[in-house]
């Protein structure tokens, strides 16, 4: 799927791109427990979207990883689409030999 094709409310979200950057991590507390999130930009070769990073995402990546985000959730906020993983989805750093040839 491309970015591109993307739909606010959308769920089982497979998607590949590049993290083109990545805000400073917040933490805040939510039910008595310290959660981490960081936003950041994903793109591919039709678009981009907003990406939240939540937790041990929001420090594991950096600027240039190629990504694949697997059973991702697609929300609006503040009027824009954000992607995000999810309580149900992951994010894995692709390998270089993972990479598409098109």
């Amino acid at each position: 799927m491309k970015i591109s094709e993307l739909m606010i409310k959308q769920g089982n979200v497979e998607v590949e791109g590049t993290i083109t950057e990545i805000g400073e991590v917040r933490t805040f507390n939510k039910y008595g427990k310290e959660l981490h999130v960081a936003n950041a930009v994903l793109q591919d070769d039709s678009g981009s979207i907003q990406l939240t990073l939540w937790n041990d995402d929001a420090t594991r990546f950096k600027q240039g990883d190629k990504v694949k985000i697997n059973n991702g959730f697609v929300n609006e906020y503040q009027g824009e689409k954000q992607l995000t993983s999810g309580k149900f989805g992951s994010i894995e750093k692709m390998k270089e030999s993972e990479e598409a040839t098109e």
